[in-house]
């Protein structure tokens, strides 16, 4: 089988997979008696045909950024990390501990404690599955599904029996102190102008947008990253090589555990002001069609969330003005996973099919 340009491969493969994921939505939303062209107008228009919708489209993208960069980073040391959704609610409790522990005096101070409380909890959870998978042996894949699960029920745990406040019914922690409050984008001088309605993307967009260029850095700018990536592409050349696969695959858990707990600074402090239940809502897992869908590559990763960002925001529309169900986005971003990532060698192979075709004809 040939090979596609770069360009193509980076750019037009996962264009083909989403053109042919909103062919087949299209045909869904046939199929329950609606317009897809209606319906795709309503998603446009609630998403980002305005700056409140873009607003909440940033929000859910910013999650989406984290978890998706903790996906890449594991995947370039060829680790398939499917833990996010565990490490985010792990990082939700060390933020709740850390915005509960004292009366923040600013927010910029407390985002930064509550940044590394998020890093470290987060990480920390990574770090078990890391170390069953080098010095036992047990595949990273399975543990790190069962430590999802694990994660939830210790949430509950946290929240029914020992951060609850005394007469409180819901389980959730007491809200956090004023001093603890991210400042939102239409909150922003200069940003206000644009977002005049108040709106749940905050500043930790920003600290998101960072995480894509420490990453990047990291990946390809220093040694660190050049081991991580020779280790993915084969263990048995990099350890002969005199890589050591304990260390690496440790450090690269650990960092992406580290990046799946920081979302939580984002819903948790950002914009619940409080843990509650599930505050991962499943980032963690749509990370993994965000690393898909981005190709693996930071750059890839922040467009891939803001496109899973409008699907949230849009199907959250689609549900208030029409009469498709809200579920709906859940079928379409399962599209959008299946032609990105189980189906994406498929669509490279048609595409290498149309590249040979235009060479001969061009020969």
């Amino acid at each position: 089988m040939g090979t596609l340009p770069k360009w193509a491969d980076v750019v037009l493969v996962p264009l083909v997979s989403l053109a042919l994921a909103a062919i087949i939505s299209a045909l869904v939303i046939l199929s329950i008696g609606e317009d897809p062209l209606a319906t795709l107008q309503v998603m446009v228009d609630g998403a980002i045909g305005s700056a409140y919708g873009w607003g909440y489209t940033l929000y859910y993208a910013t999650s989406f950024i984290f978890t998706g960069l903790a996906v890449t980073v594991a995947f370039h040391a060829g680790l398939f990390n499917i833990g996010g959704e565990g490490q985010a609610q792990l990082g939700g409790l060390g933020v709740a501990l850390v915005c509960l522990a004292l009366p923040w005096p600013h927010w910029s101070v407390a985002l930064l404690a509550a940044s590394v409380g998020a890093a470290a909890f987060g990480a920390l959870w990574a770090a078990i599955p890391a170390y069953l998978q080098a010095k036992r042996g047990s595949h990273i894949v399975i543990t790190t599904i069962m430590f999802n699960y694990i994660a939830s029920a210790f949430i509950v745990y946290m929240l029914v029996d020992v951060l609850r406040p005394a007469g409180q019914m819901d389980p959730a922690t007491a809200r956090f102190s004023e001093g603890t409050t991210l400042p939102t984008l239409n909150e922003i001088p200069g940003l206000n102008l644009i977002f005049t309605k108040a709106v749940p993307a905050n500043v930790t967009i920003f600290v998101a947008i960072a995480a894509c260029v420490a990453v990047w850095a990291l990946l390809w700018r220093t040694r660190l990253g050049y081991q991580i990536r020779a280790f993915g592409k084969s263990g048995s050349a990099a350890k002969y090589a005199g890589i050591n696969p304990t260390k690496i695959i440790m450090i690269t858990m650990i960092i992406s555990g580290a990046l799946a707990g920081l979302m939580a600074i984002n819903n948790v402090m950002g914009e619940s002001g409080r843990l509650v239940q599930n505050s991962a809502s499943g980032a963690g897992f749509i990370g993994i069609a965000v690393a898909l869908m981005g190709r693996n590559h930071p750059v890839g990763v922040l467009l891939a969330a803001i496109l899973f960002g409008f699907l949230f925001q849009g199907g959250a529309e689609l549900g208030l003005w029409t009469h498709i169900p809200i579920e709906l986005r859940i079928v379409v971003q399962g599209l959008v996973i299946l032609f990105t990532g189980a189906l994406d060698q498929m669509v490279r192979m048609m595409l290498v099919f149309v590249f040979s075709i235009g060479k001969q004809r061009a020969a």
